[in-house]
């Protein structure tokens, strides 16, 4: 992986095995776009104490050349399900690669309009 990357524990005990799967899904990422600059992943678990498991949130905070920050957030709670920190993991970045190929689409048709205006001169 070639994007510098920053990941954090909120409420949660470091885990090489959460930095391993945000490491695996950016690697994803990167292989789709690879124009990624930084990436900062904030791995979280609510502080309220449940009956029935834990909630969960994933932040994720991209950087693409050439557009706005890339910002998403999946959170347990909004859905009023509590899953497995993977699920949630894999969720988060499954927004993100949405958010990118919007992007990149946008970026390509850009680009088209702009190899036709040229051709017109």
């Amino acid at each position: 992986m070639q994007t510098p990357v920053q990941i954090s524990f909120e409420h949660l005990e470091h885990s090489g095995a959460i930095e391993h799967r945000v490491s695996e899904q950016l690697e994803k990422l990167e292989q789709f776009c690879g124009r990624l600059t930084a990436a900062r992943v904030v791995v979280a678990r609510e502080q309220r104490r449940h009956h029935k498991g834990d909630n969960y949130s994933v932040r994720l905070l991209l950087s693409v050349p050439g557009a706005e920050d890339i910002a998403i957030t999946h959170n347990t709670t909004d859905t009023g399900r509590h899953e497995d920190i993977h699920v949630v993991i894999s969720d988060a970045f499954a927004a993100a690669r949405r958010r990118l190929q919007d992007f990149v689409g946008k970026r390509q048709r850009r680009e088209k309009l702009d190899d036709v205006d040229l051709g017109r001169d």
